[in-house]
């Protein structure tokens, strides 16, 4: 399945409480459950203004449906073609 990162612009997303992020996490989880097993969450990385999330997903448009629906927003989607890490300096 296609992987995704997605960049949601939250101004103060830096400094939700845990509990304001809960309850995104919940938002998001509720509408993934209700989506169904095509879209997954994968990891998400939050600091400044912004959250950053993997998700698997078919494709772009069930990456937007999700957030539509979960009230957040996706300004840019961007599909991932390839992970690069510190050993793939290493020679083959």
């Amino acid at each position: 399945m296609p992987k995704f990162v997605i960049e949601r612009e939250i101004p103060g997303a830096g400094q939700l409480s845990q509990e304001q992020l809960q309850a995104i996490s919940q938002q998001s989880c509720a509408v993934l459950n209700e989506l169904g097993p095509s879209i997954q969450w994968v990891q998400s990385y939050v600091g400044g203004d912004k959250i950053y999330c993997i998700y698997n997903a078919p494709d772009e448009e069930m990456i937007r449906l999700h957030a539509s629906k979960g009230g957040f927003p996706a300004n840019v989607i961007n599909r991932i073609y390839r992970v690069i890490d510190p050993t793939t300096a290493e020679p083959v």
